[in-house]
C-alpha cells in the first residue's frame, strides 16, 4: 500500500513538473511572422528559461546591388543570460530606419498550461 501511494505521489509530482515546461515558438529567418513562426512550438530543454525573438530588416543574405529589403523573423529557446546579452548586443543596430539594415531582439516567457 505504501509503495502504491509513493508511486502515485511521484507520478503526480512529475506531471506537475512537466506541466510548467517552457514552450517557445520556433522558426529561422522567415519572411513574416505567420505560418511556421506562429504554428511551430518547441518544449525547451532543461535550463532554457526564456524565448528569444529576433526581427531583422535588410537585403537578402547574399549581397546584390539594388536588392529589396525585407523582414526576417527568428524565434527559439534560450537562457535568460544569453538572451539578455544578445539583446544588449543588438541594441545599437535596433534603429527601425528603413534604408539601413537593422536587428532587434526580445526575451519573453511563455509557459504551457
Amino acid at each position: 500500500m505504501i509503495k502504491i501511494c509513493a508511486l502515485s505521489c511521484l507520478l503526480f509530482l512529475t506531471s506537475i513538473k512537466l506541466g510548467v515546461a517552457l514552450e517557445c515558438y520556433v522558426c529561422d529567418k522567415q519572411e513574416d511572422n505567420k505560418g511556421k513562426c506562429v504554428a511551430t512550438i518547441e518544449t525547451c530543454d532543461y535550463g532554457y528559461d526564456v524565448c528569444l525573438s529576433e526581427i531583422s530588416w535588410g537585403s537578402t543574405p547574399y549581397w546584390q546591388q539594388g536588392a529589396l529589403k525585407q523582414y526576417y523573423i527568428s524565434k527559439k529557446c534560450s537562457t535568460k543570460d544569453k538572451c539578455a546579452k544578445y539583446r544588449s548586443n543588438n541594441m545599437a543596430t535596433c534603429t527601425h530606419i528603413w534604408y539601413q539594415d537593422w536587428k532587434c531582439s526580445e526575451c519573453c516567457k511563455r509557459r504551457s498550461l
